[in-house]
């Protein structure tokens, strides 16, 4: 089964030991009418990543506050 998360950018930050790696925090989307099924079920989350590749990181740059879907898959083993 896979679970869809609906999270915001929060917060950016550039890597004080790498200045090449940016930390990207994510947080439940939460706020308006169209989000409150959803904010009812997930009250809650957040996701942190720090990013080395600069093409992985550019839809995070500039987007604080932008929406994203995130996927959860279970793995299956082989």
């Amino acid at each position: 089964m896979t679970v869809r998360a609906k999270l915001y950018v929060a917060k950016i930050e550039r890597g004080s030991y790498d200045p090449e790696a940016v930390t990207v925090t994510m947080q439940a989307v939460t706020r308006g009418e169209e989000n409150k099924e959803w904010a009812a079920a997930t009250p809650t989350a957040t996701f942190t990543a720090t990013i080395k590749n600069p093409a992985a990181a550019l839809p995070f740059i500039n987007g604080l506050g932008k929406e994203f879907y995130v996927d959860i898959t279970p793995v299956v083993a082989e």
